[in-house]
């Protein structure tokens, strides 16, 4: 460790189900860690930053079929495709160290070990599960937790669930748990504690489901096959997989490991209160030092998801506002252990109280002053006044200090406002001091070198606590203020800058928007999203008579295999039963939307008395029919009732 380190600090995010659409509440949980992440490295500690994605389960499988592709490509489509969750980490100014994907392989042979261990313990043992299964949510519940008959996390529908199944055995640590829970700082805020403990502690915690027999995309328990380990030790044990434990890809358990803290949505906090810190008792690991679970965004008074429709595009906020602007207005607005209310409305007019008429307004009118009164440095002559002068220097010497204090617990709202509160002192200042007058007088020059010498020191230090919050904007402060210090032991002192600091010239930081103008423009591009957009229709084909369809054979065919054919991006080879003795091949130009493994057994409709033709050097002996619409095709599919060899008529 260097000698200006401070010690090690690890921080992460949950990892992240890949939805298909990603809204702003995404963004939410992501750009506080990463605001604390680099606050700590501010401090000047080395800090671990994790990030990824929980890529495994039953929901997963089912998209991946509906999407006509395998699990794998469905995921890393919505991972690494455009758009995607990288993408959105780093359209966000993410600064994450390190980002786990639950299928990476050092994951999945760790989460084996992990399995197996604790089955040789004796706190995984095989079982049957009867009951009640959230698949969006991946959790199963006794009928006595649901609410209305519904899952209680996410208030959708359940399904009957029967199954063979591991079971850990976590009514084992039920009173370590909620000894941890009461008696530590362990969970925050302290409200989710009570919650935890009377709702799922003390009415009896049942031994917790761990694998799943009902679909295969999983990691595999290696010593059963048929079995996949169920979601929550392949997610929760990402955290230590991530540093090394239990595989070679990297070593740094030692350094980071008990983990500072893990924050989480609070729809979450089940899982990572109670499951986790069992889970790593039961293999005597070191548990967690802290788990904070924040609140939701709330868009129309529901929290925002995808299958509710009130989702909001954080490439559409971020274009029109800026990186920056969003990642203030987050954690400026909502107190980050509560739910808040996401409005358009209240982001344009945060930025524009709080970014462009405090902070922006300070930022373009001190240093526009301090280049037209004295041009590019100011003169080291300065008169103080420490009547005039004393508040606002107090104020800004101090704020380190109260920030700091605001920003180890998490209040990420407080700490801005105290930011703000010198800022908007500064402004005052600006009007108690009248530069404007003074630069009338040749011998108040001094005194006026002095006003923006302590309007400048405050810029400083106030764009260099903003810094994690805002990034590229404190970066843009500093261009302004000739390169000047930000670093951490700087911010506390006033006077760092030098007396004749030079001032660099820039358009205004945040501009002034338009209410009204830009909540109608908002409006009209969600109309226009809201609107399905789909492919126009074909153009119509001559008409033909009805003796001349009368020739056209269209046969009921089963699929006996199906591969793809060699140097060919497009064509799958099908092996038909059509009713006769001898299969049929067709070859089908429809390799980007299906994979073979998944047609082989289905029913579909083939031209059988279509001429046969070669392609890529292999006979085609007809067609199968597929629905076409855009640049998308699907195959027609018919009961598996029917037999091969009917025909259509």
């Amino acid at each position: 460790m260097c000698e200006k380190c401070k010690g090690n600090y690890y921080i992460t995010t949950p990892i992240y189900y890949p939805s298909a659409k990603l809204h702003i509440g995404h963004a939410y949980c992501t750009v506080a860690t990463d605001t604390m992440a680099r606050f700590k490295r501010l401090q000047g500690y080395d800090v671990m930053f994790l990030t990824g994605t929980d890529e495994h389960g039953q929901k997963i499988e089912d998209k991946a079929k509906e999407a006509g592709v395998t699990p794998q490509q469905f995921v890393d489509n919505i991972v690494t495709g455009e758009k995607g969750v990288l993408d959105l980490w780093k359209l966000m100014n993410i600064s994450y160290d390190r980002f786990i994907r639950t299928t990476d392989d050092y994951h999945v042979s760790a989460i084996q070990k992990i399995f197996k261990k604790m089955y040789e313990n004796g706190d995984i043992y095989k079982g049957k599960y009867t009951g009640k299964y959230c698949k969006p949510c991946e959790s199963f519940w006794t009928e006595s937790q649901l609410v209305d008959g519904k899952c209680p996390d996410c208030g959708r529908e359940v399904q009957d669930a029967e199954e063979e199944a591991y079971f850990f055995r976590l009514s084992k640590y039920a009173d370590r748990v909620q000894d941890l829970l009461e008696n530590t700082d362990f969970l925050e805020p302290r409200s989710r504690v009570s919650e935890m403990v009377n709702n799922f502690i003390k009415p009896g915690l049942e031994d917790l489901c761990v694998s799943r027999t009902s679909f295969t995309w999983g990691v595999p328990v290696d010593f059963d096959p048929g079995h996949v380990v169920y979601v929550w030790i392949d997610a929760l044990f990402n955290y230590m997989t991530a540093l090394g434990f239990e595989n070679d890809k990297y070593q740094d358990l030692d350094k980071f490991w008990p983990a500072d803290v893990h924050f989480i949505g609070k729809e979450i906090v089940r899982f990572h209160s109670i499951i986790w810190p069992a889970m790593l008792m039961s293999l005597n690991l070191p548990l967690p030092k802290k788990v904070y679970g924040h609140g939701w965004l709330l868009l129309d008074g529901g929290k925002m998801s995808k299958s509710k429709g009130n989702v909001v595009d954080p490439y559409v906020l971020s274009q029109r506002f800026g990186v920056d602007a969003l990642r203030f207005f987050l954690l400026r607005s909502f107190p980050f252990g509560s739910d808040g209310n996401f409005s358009n409305e209240l982001l344009i007019n945060t930025i524009n109280v709080d970014l462009a008429n405090d902070l922006g307004n300070l930022v373009s009118r001190t240093v526009a002053m301090a280049q037209k009164y004295f041009g590019e440095h100011l003169p080291a002559e300065q008169l103080a006044d420490e009547e005039k002068d004393a508040e606002l220097i107090a104020m800004v010497s101090g704020l380190r200090d109260v920030y700091e204090a605001q920003m180890e617990k998490y209040a990420f709202q407080n700490a801005l406002a105290e930011v703000f509160k010198v800022i908007s002192r500064a402004n005052k200042y600006i009007d108690e001091n009248a530069p404007w007058v003074l630069a009338k007088s040749e011998e108040n020059k001094p005194r006026l070198a002095r006003v923006l010498y302590n309007l400048l020191e405050t810029v400083r230090i106030c764009g260099g606590l903003l810094s994690p919050f805002m990034p590229d904007t404190a970066a843009e402060i500093g261009k302004r203020l000739g390169g000047a210090a930000m670093d951490w032991d700087s911010l506390k002192v006033f006077g760092t800058l030098a007396a004749d600091v030079a001032t660099v010239a820039g358009n205004p930081l945040f501009p002034r928007i338009d209410l009204e103008k830009e909540l109608a423009a908002l409006e009209e591009l969600h109309k226009a999203s809201a609107e399905p957009q789909e492919d126009p229709l074909p153009e119509p084909l001559p008409e033909i008579t009805f003796d001349q369809f009368e020739k056209v054979e269209m046969t009921v065919v089963k699929v006996l295999a199906c591969e793809k054919v060699k140097k060919s991006d497009k064509l799958l080879k099908f092996t038909l039963d059509d009713g006769t003795k001898e299969p049929r091949q067709i070859l089908s130009g429809i390799a980007k939307y299906y994979q073979p493994e998944e047609l082989v057994g289905k029913t579909l409709v083939a031209v059988t008395n279509l001429a046969p033709r070669k392609m890529m050097g292999q006979m085609s002996c007809g067609m199968l029919l597929s629905a076409e619409r855009g640049d998308k095709l699907n195959l027609v599919m018919l009961s598996d009732n029917i037999p091969a060899g009917s025909r259509l008529v």
